[in-house]
């Protein structure tokens, strides 16, 4: 009888799937490293192609990370002082940072407690409120598709169309989430993704790309990305930045995209095996009839911090991995207090309106190991240890 112990549980396994591809991962930095056109070379106008048609987007755009995806496409539409851009108080700091390196305000809405994402009930009183006060533009919108749900885009499009908003998807953990038959790509004005290493398609290092079926916003991301470049390098229409993506991380995110279908597969066969091992014992991620997680994150929800403390230990205790994403609403952050105080105020002008899903979510939420090459007596380990802690 084998007393092997049991190969160690990662969060995020990145070493399985490059064992399936390192020969293409190396022929492909070994032609780069041939024809030395590291900086925009044809590997990046590849995976654009790529990118454009896993999604059925028009075009796609590459970048330098994520968090420039979501500035590139803001600078395009002008965005800045005195324009209001609404993003959900539950989610990672650069959906709010980019607004405010931008001169804009960022105006946090709350988010719903079943999909973790923005709560379109609460955006239309914010909404309210700053049309109502008149002291900034409502300009923007970005939804974000946490932990890889797809937000609902049919609603917010519909919002941005009426106040004439833009419509920005931040879709940087949900590369490869649909809604019915449209996969995320195709919703929203444009769509920033990120391709950091431990995204559903991640390079090894910073990347990203933005999404758009506007030829003309594509045409202008691609000057913003190059530093305002016309039609050749030195002529400079506008301001832009250095945000392109390199040419080596194209050529890795190229030996990446074929397994991608078959990857997000997986992801939802080991969120069906966490379902069946923990649905009823804690609250899990529900998705909707019609929509498909990307499944970045799988997040269960514990009754307060005490319980995910004793949950984490117990984790730990069996050599398990676990990550809270996020333990401090965006408001509370001390990059964004001024910010936010200063966004919009109730009607009594007690100050801005209270964010209570998003501050509750901090103390509740805990992320298991979530990647392709999980298999189901790992996920019935790591059930086990959760369950353990309860």
């Amino acid at each position: 009888m084998s007393t092997a112990e049991p190969r160690p549980i990662a969060f995020f396994d990145m070493k399985a799937q490059q064992a399936l591809i390192r020969a293409e991962i190396d022929a492909g930095i070994a032609r780069i490293l041939d024809h030395g056109r590291f900086i925009q070379g044809p590997e990046v106008d590849q995976i654009e192609a790529g990118l454009a048609a896993f999604a059925g987007a028009a075009h796609a755009v590459g970048v330098s990370s994520g968090t420039d995806a979501l500035q590139i496409a803001m600078m395009a539409e002008g965005i800045g002082p005195g324009d209001a851009v609404f993003l959900p108080a539950f989610t990672y700091t650069a959906t709010a940072e980019v607004p405010l390196v931008l001169g804009a305000t960022p105006v946090f809405v709350d988010v719903e407690e079943g999909s973790f994402n923005i709560d379109l009930a609460d955006l239309e009183r914010r909404l309210a409120l700053v049309q109502k006060e008149g002291r900034l533009r409502p300009r923007a919108v970005i939804g974000v598709d946490l932990y890889g749900l797809p937000a609902d885009w049919p609603a917010i499009e519909a919002l941005c169309a009426k106040h004439g908003m833009f419509a920005l998807d931040d879709a940087a953990q949900a590369f490869g989430g649909a809604l019915g038959n449209r996969r995320l790509g195709t919703h929203a004005h444009a769509t920033a993704l990120s391709f950091y290493p431990t995204k559903t398609l991640g390079c090894y290092g910073d990347g990203g790309a933005i999404l758009t079926n506007d030829a003309d916003r594509a045409e202008l991301y691609r000057s913003l990305r190059t530093h305002g470049e016309g039609k050749t390098r030195y002529e400079v229409q506008r301001t832009g930045m250095n945000g392109r993506l390199d040419s080596i991380q194209a050529a890795i995110l190229l030996a990446k995209l074929p397994l991608l279908e078959g990857e997000l597969k997986s992801r939802a066969r080991a969120a069906a095996w966490y379902e069946a091992a923990l649905g009823g014992r804690v609250r899990t991620p529900k998705v909707p009839e019609g929509v498909s997680s990307a499944w970045g994150i799988y997040t269960i929800l514990l009754p307060d911090a005490a319980a995910r403390g004793r949950v984490q230990e117990s984790m730990r205790a069996a050599g398990i991995p676990s990550a809270i994403y996020y333990p401090k609403p965006l408001h509370h952050q001390p990059a964004y207090a001024a910010a936010h105080a200063g966004g919009i105020a109730q009607a009594d002008k007690s100050g801005p309106p209270p964010l209570p899903v998003s501050e509750r979510l901090c103390h509740q939420v805990l992320s298991l190991p979530m990647h392709p090459y999980l298999t189901e007596e790992e996920t019935r380990r790591v059930a086990a240890a959760v369950m353990a802690g309860l």
